[in-house]
């Protein structure tokens, strides 16, 4: 006699579908889950199964509930990559080189991808990012434009419709953050650096929005091998400039 056909239970059905969501980036690390009886009547579901599915998520380290603050997603998802590589980069410093290749290789295709697959609310999103950035280019605000530089990229890597790539490309913007900052305030001293970063985003935009996935990828992978190239700059001009201070401070103490 054949087995009893399994049923999934309700909570496990919710949990799957909030882990979708989270999984696609449709919820962030982060962002706050909707208040339960309003989630609850989205999804159709009792507030017990409800419940039960973020208790679910929660043991898994993907949802982390606060003393009458609500239920929010955590970073788990990135950190588990991210984390162990922050230390190691601190380090060991060659390992940036290595980041921006793999960077290259993977934003190229992210951006192939997007050319290939995205949504008309993903070119939306992507649209408002790229004008949120171009925004910044007039300000001189480094850290807002670091945040718009991290948004434009993920808008990207979201567009690719890869669950990996949008969630590596998260962790790995956020992981080189400190040297996007580095990079964009001492490119702020040349002119034609702005202009420069600008016309790249510009053309990975315009290819992903013209559905060009070759050019998209071209695009991508440009501006990576300038930031490569900047950002080595940067750090022999920072690395110049440290050895001076000490040398002058040397001199002084000595004088």
């Amino acid at each position: 006699m054949p087995g009893k056909l399994q049923v999934p239970r309700i909570s496990d059905a919710i949990a799957s579908t909030l882990e979708r969501r989270i999984l696609e980036g449709s919820l962030r690390p982060g962002d706050r889950l909707p208040a339960e009886r309003e989630l609850a009547v989205e999804l159709g579901v009792s507030r017990p199964s409800l419940r039960e599915a973020i208790q679910k998520l929660a043991s898994k380290g993907m949802l982390q509930s606060r003393q009458g603050g609500g239920t929010f997603v955590t970073d788990a998802l990135e950190t588990s990559f991210s984390d162990p590589w922050a230390d190691m980069m601190i380090g060991h410093p060659n390992l940036r080189e290595d980041m921006l290749e793999f960077r290259r290789m993977l934003e190229g295709q992210a951006a192939e991808w997007a050319a290939e697959r995205a949504t008309d609310a993903d070119l939306q999103r992507l649209a408002q990012s790229f004008a949120a950035l171009q925004a910044t280019f007039e300000s001189d605000d480094t850290a807002q434009r670091s945040d718009a530089d991290i948004a434009f990229h993920q808008a990207i890597g979201d567009a690719a419709h890869n669950v990996l790539i949008g969630h590596l490309s998260g962790a790995l913007l956020r992981l080189m953050n400190d040297n996007i900052r580095l990079n964009l305030g001492e490119l702020k001293s040349v002119p034609a650096a702005s202009r420069l970063l600008i016309a790249q985003h510009t053309a990975i935009y315009e290819a992903v929005r013209d559905k060009k996935p070759q050019a998209a990828r071209s695009a991508a992978e440009t501006h990576i091998d300038f930031v490569r190239e900047t950002l080595a700059q940067t750090l022999r001009s920072v690395a110049r400039r440290e050895t001076a201070e000490r040398r002058l401070a040397t001199d002084f103490h000595s004088s």
